[in-house]
């Protein structure tokens, strides 16, 4: 049975005809001149990123976001003005301008927002675990473990707690732990160290707690975590709200965030790259990227069949990632859409390459022939010298291929802390496609099931 309301079927039914209308509107009114048209198209893409930034960003995206409205609003009144003389026509034709778009805007955001008791009620709250164990970097995220005092709110919250020291390995302590009878692991520390303790997790069918005290925490970003304070999510152990979220594995090694091939897996495998990352990764780009340079032998099938030889990058990802211009500060809306993300430079010279970045950093990469986006439930990757480099939730690794990838739907039991689930869903809503609209007006909710 549908769980979407009928409003939320209307509200989405409105909001497309009413894009099209506003397009069509200003079309209508500026086709006339030119110039005016192009600003009015212009000026309604530029309030378009600040309405969303407002309605599904936090922090300077959001503080800052009235002023592309207003500068795109501003705009648009005088794209009219170019056209039209007279106040009080170029204030009626804009206030129906500005109002429609409003309008569009408004439906289309409601039409994706679930009420609470569609996601809440779906899922359980369990027992608090009898022998949770947390285990720790100490030396992750400059720090943080100590700097938070999770050792401390651990003892409170009647965690056990082992610490990663020179020489341990973090398999071991993990699978020790297990041995003793942890009924619940956590970890705090890294992505990589997150999708190690996790795989062990799964492999047991055990609840898993991630904590973010490592340096970027993606995997606690997209998971709508609080990235600021680690201490909130520790009190997943005591909340024990239980979450179902994908885990995805090349060559059955677990992976919580993304693998990359080519140009940035090779830069990390430099030694030197940890302690220097922006002097290694500039000094390396400089020779993978020049003139005299040679595509990475990587070979690959897109969707359609048709196989791509030569890369300079690939990037596979439990579920895809929403793309910036810039797809190094990428982020995912949602961890268990059940796909792999997959996208990927196929140039075959470095200057290619190049090119293809820069057309990236002003948003217009899907002009190019050279970039390939998509998702899949399964990616193969090949290479006719038997091995190749890879980056595995950061972390450096040399592998034989074919290296195979696999998305294993809500396959991974997470503990969360309370207002999570809001937090998940917040994040959820702001993929405010076209595809995701109109599945809601028949019925469909964006997502079915429990959010990520």
């Amino acid at each position: 049975m549908s769980t979407v309301s009928l409003s939320r079927r209307i509200a989405a039914l409105a909001s497309i005809p009413l894009f099209v209308i506003t397009i069509g509107v200003l079309v209508f009114m500026l086709t006339r001149h030119i110039g005016a048209l192009a600003l009015g198209l212009v000026s309604i893409a530029i309030a378009v990123v600040g309405g969303w930034w407002m309605l599904t960003e936090r922090g300077i995206l959001r503080t800052i976001s009235p002023l592309p409205i207003t500068a795109g609003l501003g705009f648009l009144v005088v794209s009219v003005a170019m056209v039209f003389n007279g106040a009080e026509r170029i204030f009626v034709r804009s206030a129906i301008l500005i109002g429609l778009f409003l309008l569009a805007i408004t439906l289309a955001r409601y039409s994706l927002s679930r009420p609470k008791s569609v996601y809440l009620d779906a899922v359980p709250r369990r027992p608090p675990p009898a022998h949770p164990v947390l285990l720790c970097n100490p030396w992750s995220g400059g720090g943080k473990v100590e700097s938070f005092g999770l050792r401390d709110l651990a003892a409170e919250l009647g965690v056990e707690v082992v610490m990663l020291d020179h020489g341990l390995d973090l398999e071991q302590l993990t699978r020790d732990a297990v041995a003793r009878g942890a009924d619940c692991l956590g970890m705090a520390g890294g992505d990589g160290s997150q999708a190690l303790v996790a795989s062990v997790a799964v492999e047991h069918d055990l609840p898993f707690v991630c904590i973010p005290a490592g340096t970027r925490n993606h995997f606690a970003l997209d998971l709508g975590l609080d990235r600021t304070d680690p201490r909130k999510t520790m009190y997943a152990f005591r909340d024990a709200i239980e979450r179902r979220v994908d885990y995805a594995t090349v060559n059955n090694r677990l992976f919580v965030n993304n693998v990359s091939l080519g140009i940035y897996a090779t830069i990390v495998q430099s030694d030197d790259y940890r302690d220097a990352k922006a002097e290694v990764s500039v000094s390396m780009a400089r020779d993978l990227l020049g003139r005299q340079s040679e595509p990475f032998d990587l070979q690959y099938s897109i969707p359609e069949g048709r196989e791509i030889d030569g890369a300079f990058l690939i990037m596979v990802s439990n579920n895809p990632y929403v793309l910036d211009a810039n797809p190094a500060i990428a982020q995912r809306h949602e961890v268990d859409g059940g796909k792999l993300g997959v996208f990927a430079l196929s140039t075959r010279t470095g200057g290619q390459a190049g090119r293809l970045m820069t057309l990236s950093a002003l948003g217009l990469r899907d002009l190019s022939k050279y970039w390939w986006e998509f998702e899949a439930e399964a990616f193969e990757v090949r290479s006719r010298s038997g091995s190749a480099y890879m980056g595995v939730d950061g972390e450096a690794l040399d592998e034989p291929t074919p290296l195979v990838f696999r998305i294993h739907p809500k396959g991974l039991r997470m503990y969360v802390p309370e207002g999570n689930l809001e937090a998940a869903e917040q994040r959820r809503a702001r993929d405010l496609r076209a595809y995701r609209v109109v599945g809601v007006a028949f019925g469909r909710e964006p997502t079915q099931g429990v959010p990520a």
